[in-house]
């Protein structure tokens, strides 16, 4: 160890030695950074960065090595062999590059002590061979100790350097590891040269003077300085590069795409950091939740086109009000919500103006101006929620709340809002488990014919009966089906399940299914009836939708289109509740029903009013000047039956003939009722409509 200290500072010029030293540093350094990017990647990127490793490390080592070298004075005259100098530059890279993918493949401890062992030994490889470059005027002998102390030095290092890149590989810099790098390079060199014993002879005409010696060092310095910056160079690039893309999908990750505004994971980020800051200065916070009224109505009217237009101009309305205390933010479909930071309640008001404001627009589609509005929930930080969850969920509740109230625009939390709101939420929640787990059913009540009083129909009735809570009224469930989008699922399983049962009775009534006003917007409808008669084999003849002029009117001569695709499929199409709207008339002008069904308000009154007396003949006159079939429903009474067969109703429904039950149990009750035939005889479908049909006609017939 002491004869290498005093061969550095006794036989080396210290300059160059320092200048040795800060290329081995800086290559030791380019080289961990390159290495850490190679063990990031994958595939090829994996490889071609393992290449650029290599060469760096190559040029590191070779810069050391050739400048130490020529810092060396030898005492006799030098000349440098440049084709044995050029092999100890090319010779080691193909082995350097093997040992950084052995380390860089599987980051294991067997791994790094093959590859730095690999890696050690094409250092010495290069030391070696660089000095068989160096040719003295005298003889050379090796100590052979000094050979395998240096080869043992440089691998040891080596080992030891790939050790600490493993434990430190998430430091920036990795000192450690590039210090033991920089160690094995320097002692393979220095350990080396104290192994050569020179003899002098003085033969060489042109040695190389110190001059040149320091020239040629300065040059290989700078060469090497060179390619170690091309190696940061392009780890930096890379990295900005990285950061560059990773802040770009930062941004589309935080960036709703269609409306450019924020989305819901930002919202959500900005709430909380808010809420915090809140806590600390003693600020108000509010939540403002923002629903698009009759949103889905443009959608099934226009297209989904015509509603991202819309979206996107209602944003660029709503991009304006950005800043440091204010957030608008996308949460999906047609919701947004802001958050404003505010200290009087003052302020609050004129940013929820301005909100509305920014709401009420025009957007233009095709020649269509469409117009817009919102209904609007507001939670208060910290009287309403303590949490970003808290606000939000009570901001959805008073949004809710005035979309059920159309006068109130805005509405604000009230813990009063959480039972009613919150079990209609349950309700939804349970209707939709109930439609995805087949737990709904359907009853029919019987249709009949006044004169011969065979069933010539059914009309299938949803029903629902809730684990805990037992039956739902559908005058409760529906309507919660309409407000949280659940309808048009609702529709199609009904359709669904009301065609293949009918399909399966053998006498060929038809079976009746209401549409909702919903359902009658959508364009697909049509498609899907026919579908679902394809699916089940139900003929199209033997289904009958029914329809009330309420939902034509919504949108007349859209409804009417659809209506017309449908009856082109062969399904008939019944008007329901004739009679309670204001133009009937004209609806009947303009559509060919099937069917007209009488609202059963004219039956409560038909034993005792006059005026229901006249309106009902009215509709059965209208009915046979029109040539379309009338049923009268919420038929109850013999007198009421008594009144329809003589004025010529045709069909009949009605608690006179059965209450809205299971098919089998409908009609066996009805069978029961009247004691014609036993039940016991009736084992299939086809026995209880025969003992049906013939109760009727034993009913009617006088």
């Amino acid at each position: 160890m002491i004869n290498v200290i005093s061969c550095i500072t006794l036989e080396h010029d210290l300059r160059l030695v320092a200048l040795a030293a800060f290329i081995c540093l800086a290559g030791g350094l380019t080289l961990i950074q390159l290495v850490r990017r190679a063990y990031q990647v994958k595939g090829r990127a994996r490889i071609a960065w393992a290449a650029i490793s290599s060469i760096a490390l190559t040029v590191s080592v070779w810069c050391t090595h050739f400048i130490s070298m020529l810092a060396f004075d030898a005492g006799v005259p030098v000349t440098i062999d440049p084709v044995l100098t050029m092999l100890s530059l090319l010779l080691p890279t193909f082995g350097f590059f093997i040992a950084i993918c052995l380390n860089i493949s599987k980051p294991t401890q067997l791994n790094a002590v093959l590859g730095n062992t690999l890696m050690g030994l094409c250092i010495a490889t290069l030391h070696y061979v660089g000095m068989m470059a160096y040719r003295v005027d005298g003889l050379v002998s090796w100590k052979l100790e000094y050979i395998a102390a240096s080869v043992a030095l440089v691998c040891a290092f080596s080992i030891l350097s790939g050790f600490a890149f493993l434990r430190y590989k998430e430091s920036r810099f990795n000192i450690p590891a590039t210090l033991l790098f920089a160690a094995g390079v320097v002692s393979v060199h220095f350990t080396g040269m104290e192994a050569m014993q020179i003899y002098p002879l003085q033969l060489s005409d042109a040695p190389m003077d110190a001059a040149t010696f320091q020239a040629l060092s300065i040059a290989t310095a700078i060469g090497g300085i060179l390619v170690i910056g091309l190696g940061l160079a392009s780890f930096f690039l890379d990295h900005d590069t990285r950061q560059d893309n990773y802040q770009q999908l930062l941004k589309m990750a935080m960036t709703d795409s269609l409306t450019g505004l924020p989305n819901r994971n930002a919202f959500i980020e900005d709430l909380d950091r808010k809420i915090e800051k809140a806590h600390g200065l003693n600020k108000k916070l509010a939540v403002i939740v923002i629903d698009l009224n009759r949103f889905k109505e443009i959608n099934d009217m226009y297209g989904h086109r015509a509603g991202d237009e819309v979206l996107s101009t209602l944003a660029t309305s709503l991009i304006g009000e950005l800043s440091a205390d204010i957030n608008i933010a996308r949460m999906g479909g047609d919701e947004f919500a802001a958050s404003v930071v505010y200290d009087k309640t003052a302020t609050l008001d004129a940013f929820i103006a301005r909100l509305e404001s920014a709401l009420n627009i025009q957007a233009m589609f095709e020649e269509t101006l469409i117009t817009t509005s919102g209904s609007f929930g507001v939670a208060k930080f910290p009287t309403d929620g303590q949490s970003s969850d808290e606000l939000r969920n009570n901001a959805d509740l008073a949004m809710y709340r005035a979309k059920l109230h159309p006068s109130r625009k805005v509405c604000f939390y009230e813990p009063s809002m959480d039972a009613e709101i919150r079990q209609k939420r349950e309700i939804a929640n349970a209707l939709s488990h109930a439609m995805e787990h087949d737990q709904l059913e359907l009853h029919y009540q019987l249709q009949a014919s006044v004169q011969s009083g065979k069933v010539c129909g059914m009309e299938a009735l949803l029903r629902w009966t809730h684990p805990t809570m037992g039956p739902v009224s559908p005058a409760v469930f529906i309507p919660i089906a309409e407000e949280y989008n659940l309808i048009i699922a609702l529709g199609e399983w009904v359709l669904n399940r009301a065609c293949r049962d009918a399909a399966s009775w053998k006498d060929g009534q038809k079976v009746a299914v209401n549409l909702s006003p919903l359902q009658l917007m959508q364009v697909e409808l049509p498609r899907i009836i026919h579908q679902n008669l394809i699916e089940t084999g139900l003929a199209p003849h033997r289904l009958e939708v029914e329809l009330t002029e309420t939902a034509i009117l919504s949108d007349r001569d859209r409804s009417l289109h659809i209506l017309r695709q449908i009856k082109a499929l062969g399904v008939c199409v019944a008007l329901d509740d004739f009679g309670t709207g204001y133009s009937s008339l004209e609806i009947l002008r303009a559509f060919p029903f099937d069917k007209i069904k009488l609202d059963r308000f004219f039956m409560t009154e038909i034993e005792t009013s006059n005026a229901s007396k006249a309106m009902v003949r009215s509709v059965l006159s209208l009915g046979k000047n029109l040539k379309i079939p009338v049923l009268a429903e919420g038929v109850e009474t013999e007198l009421q039956l008594d009144f329809l067969r003589e004025e010529g109703c045709d069909e009949i429904q009605g608690f006179l003939l059965g209450r809205p039950e299971k098919l089998a149990e409908a009609i066996r009750n009805s069978v029961n009722t009247l004691a014609i035939q036993e039940p016991e005889d009736c084992e299939d479908d086809d026995k209880v409509y025969q003992a049906t049909e013939f109760v009727n006609w034993a009913r009617f017939a006088r």
